[in-house]
């Protein structure tokens, strides 16, 4: 029996959680650096007296693009702005997506708040979220009409200067490579499963009754998320992905250990 298979055997929640948290561990680690990068560029802007404009984030590029070909999961990254962080336009999206030739391309849109077809990004979860929570996110899965009009996850982080808040650095998986990675996990263990974000949307389910994409109902997700212990409520078990936002829910089996949220 492999150590894989022996871990599966002795805890599957736990074990299925913790992988999960390295599919996704990855990306958040693209993040991580994609936030650093952005960072240091904008703390040495502020050292000079002066906003940024959108030609100091083309500094950026050369590692947004290393990231797109090193990590397969990752369909696009990069840093959103803040409105009125830049002193060139009212908002930015310095964001590169890779193209179905395997080349990397940047996202065009409108940003002119004046015009018909500004797209207005403050609104979305993986915007909204680390900004109101100072914390990192998984949003979705939603359809990507931003971006790639692609059924997809985002993962995102705040970014912050001189303690104000000034963007978020993210990146895009599209659904159906997170499904192919986290599915045959899901379908190991011994009852139907769902992995849920902060606000209970369901990112992967084996479990008919929720289907990717709906919401599951009860506050408990965020602070099973806030606990980090597995834990149970309503019938069901919490099982936190170790530092990743997202929780693993299956039927619930009260142990001594189990928290009750």
């Amino acid at each position: 029996m492999s150590l894989a298979t022996a871990t599966l055997d002795k805890a599957p929640e736990e074990s299925v959680a913790a992988r999960v948290r390295s599919a996704l561990e990855t990306v958040f680690d693209a993040v991580a650096a994609t936030r650093a990068d952005t960072t240091a560029l904008l703390e040495r802007v502020a050292a000079e007296g002066r906003r940024p404009a959108t030609v100091d984030l083309a500094a950026l590029r050369p590692g947004l693009h290393l990231r797109l070909a090193r990590h397969e999961l990752m369909s696009g990254v990069g840093f959103v702005a803040a409105p009125g962080l830049l002193s060139d336009v009212p908002a930015w999206l310095e964001w590169w997506q890779s193209g179905p030739e395997g080349d990397v391309r940047p996202l065009l849109l409108d940003l002119d708040p004046e015009h018909s077809a500004y797209a207005d990004y403050t609104h979305w979860d993986w915007f909204a979220l680390p900004r109101d929570s100072g914390e990192r996110a998984v949003a979705g899965p939603y359809v990507d009409y931003l971006c790639s009009d692609e059924y997809s996850l985002t993962l995102s982080a705040p970014v912050h200067v001189e303690g104000r808040f000034a963007g978020v650095a993210a990146a895009d998986v599209y659904l159906r490579h997170f499904e192919a990675a986290v599915m045959p996990m899901l379908r190991r263990l011994p009852g139907p499963a769902r992995l849920v974000n902060a606000r209970g949307r369901v990112a992967a389910s084996t479990d008919p009754r929720h289907l990717v994409g709906s919401l599951s109902k009860g506050p408990e997700f965020a602070r099973a998320l806030a606990s980090g212990r597995p834990g149970h409520t309503e019938g069901v078990r919490l099982v936190p992905c170790d530092g990743v936002p997202l929780v693993l829910v299956t039927a619930a089996v009260t142990t001594g250990t189990a928290r009750k949220y």
